[in-house]
């Protein structure tokens, strides 16, 4: 029991992958649980954004809020990421047949940090609130890039930049920063509640970890019911492999140089892909959500394997 038990803590992520996985497939080839599955899925629309908040409240419960100011690295990562969403817009214009391809590409470039990206970076013992700080400037640097960027490659969307960048700064406030108003009201009103979930370190990566087994679940709908053709889809599946593995190795690099290795590449290569798959149905062809939606599983193996190397090499 002790092994198992340990085996689930060290593999925490690669699980809830596989449980989201095994369960909506379960459910959506067993005819018998169509009615159980239904229900499930309107109790799982519900508790997505539930955990989704507690993953952040728990996490901005320990952030140093005197350290969140812009720092060099932030900017280093902007830089790139304009740069490459500057290269595949290009690419996407230059090859009306590949559109698509680099559009699903272009959803997991243009998206924010991920919400859950300070998660991992005190996981991995970064710094937590330089990392919250970035989050944020990420946010509203997506909220003015996507409808800047989408209505050049679909300009048919039919949506104006005000009204797009009103409703994604929306969502990144409830997802975001009602939390982090939250947790600074709990350090300085409610100390004694504020010090007892902070003594329990890993709350925040589990209340995640069940986030991101919702997550995979529907990751796997979108792609089982796509009707795009199954080469392309194995295409953006392969490519967003290696842009996964792009983002990471340049994100590491910029932070190298900057002094922030573990912030800065999980900075620019873990994003928010519930937001990407949103706005790709919002601006794109839906099927561009698909590149969104294998990132997500490529990212968080790579999380994965992070925290495996961390946890060798701290013993």
């Amino acid at each position: 029991m002790n092994g198992i038990v340990r085996f689930l803590k060290d593999w925490t992520l690669p699980v809830s992958i596989a449980v989201g996985t095994v369960s909506y497939l379960t459910f959506n080839y067993v005819p018998a649980l169509d009615e159980a599955g239904d229900w499930l899925g309107s109790v799982f629309d519900v508790l997505f954004p539930v955990s989704v908040f507690m993953t952040l409240f728990v996490t901005f419960c320990k952030v140093d809020f005197h350290e969140m100011r812009p720092h060099c690295w932030h900017a280093g990562i902007l830089v790139a990421q304009l740069l490459l969403i500057t290269v595949t817009v290009a690419l996407a214009w230059s090859s009306d047949n590949s559109k698509l391809f680099y559009e699903a590409l272009l959803t997991c470039i243009i998206g924010p940090s991920a919400s859950a990206a300070p998660v991992v970076v005190g996981k991995l013992g970064g710094n937590i609130s330089t990392m919250t700080t970035y989050t944020l400037i990420s946010s509203l640097a997506s909220a003015l890039l996507i409808p800047l960027v989408f209505p050049m490659l679909e300009p048919a969307a039919g949506i104006t930049f005000m009204a797009a960048f009103l409703i994604i700064l929306e969502k990144v406030s409830y997802v975001l920063l009602l939390p982090l108003v939250l947790g600074w009201m709990m350090q300085h009103y409610l100390k004694r509640l504020c010090a007892w979930i902070v003594s329990m370190p890993d709350l925040s990566f589990y209340c995640w970890a069940f986030s991101l087994s919702i997550t995979t679940g529907i990751t796997v709908k979108n792609i089982v019911h796509s009707t795009a053709p199954i080469m392309l889809l194995g295409l953006i599946a392969v490519a967003t492999f290696v842009l996964c593995w792009i983002q990471f190795g340049i994100g590491r690099g910029i932070g190298r140089l900057l002094g922030e290795e573990v912030n800065s590449g999980q900075a620019l290569f873990q994003k928010n892909t519930a937001l990407s798959i949103w706005v790709a149905y919002m601006y794109l062809n839906p099927v561009s959500s698909i590149g969104a939606g294998c990132y997500v599983l490529w990212q968080n193996i790579i999380n994965s394997f992070e925290l495996w190397q961390y946890r060798k090499t701290s013993k």
